[in-house]
């Protein structure tokens, strides 16, 4: 049976002008206990696309499935990557489906491909909007008030990497149910690069960032 686990969760995604950053924390919370320290909430759909996601783990494991067998079965009958606009049109759709059962998740589709850069917020009831960044989770507030302040148009993706890096550190200071680590994703049309970062790691990038202001 699939892992039903209900999860206190912080994601992001960033547009950026060469490419898109997506960003998650490693918390998995059960209540007020904290149930896993190392849980992927980032998947790589393919070298031009990932998903982040918040809610049930069983849930949001299903659907990342479903969206990487997806991509791959595009790709070899079309010998090209899924679009980012089909790729979260086609999650939207499963998500629309599930009317009396539904998925218990918020997801980020993001991505550059032939079209631009991406990021697309996904809700439970089917919906697909893409937006400049955009943030899910318990820890959400708390990355909006970072990503308002410091969020710049034509921003460069090393850039967004370190804005990811403190938006996620900043609400795994407030928010009980995010923490224990960082993951980055920074798609480029150059290819798809993970960071890793865990709580001191990420504390001392935070302080060289500052101590450069």
């Amino acid at each position: 049976m699939e892992e039903v686990k209900k999860t206190g969760t912080t994601t992001l995604g960033i547009v950026c002008k060469d490419g898109v950053v997506i960003a998650t924390e490693h918390r998995a919370t059960m209540g007020t206990m904290i149930a896993h320290k190392m849980t992927q909430k980032l998947f790589k759909i393919d070298d031009n696309m990932a998903l982040t996601t918040a809610g049930l783990v069983g849930d949001a494991q299903v659907l990342a499935r479903y969206a990487k067998a997806e991509a791959e079965l595009y790709k070899i009958r079309n010998g090209a990557s899924m679009s980012v606009r089909a790729a979260s049109t086609m999650m939207a759709n499963i998500l629309a489906g599930q009317r009396y059962v539904p998925y218990y998740v918020q997801l980020i589709m993001g991505g550059v491909d032939g079209e631009g850069n991406w990021v697309y917020s996904l809700d439970a009831a089917g919906g697909s909007i893409p937006d400049k960044y955009v943030s899910t989770g318990s820890g959400s507030p708390y990355v909006y008030g970072v990503l308002e302040d410091h969020f710049r148009d034509g921003m460069s993706a090393e850039d967004g990497v370190n804005l990811a890096i403190r938006a996620i550190f900043m609400a795994m200071k407030r928010d009980s149910a995010s923490g224990d680590g960082i993951e980055v994703a920074k798609i480029t049309k150059k290819g798809y690069e993970t960071i890793n970062l865990n709580l001191k790691e990420a504390e001392e990038k935070v302080k060289e960032m500052d101590s450069k202001h």
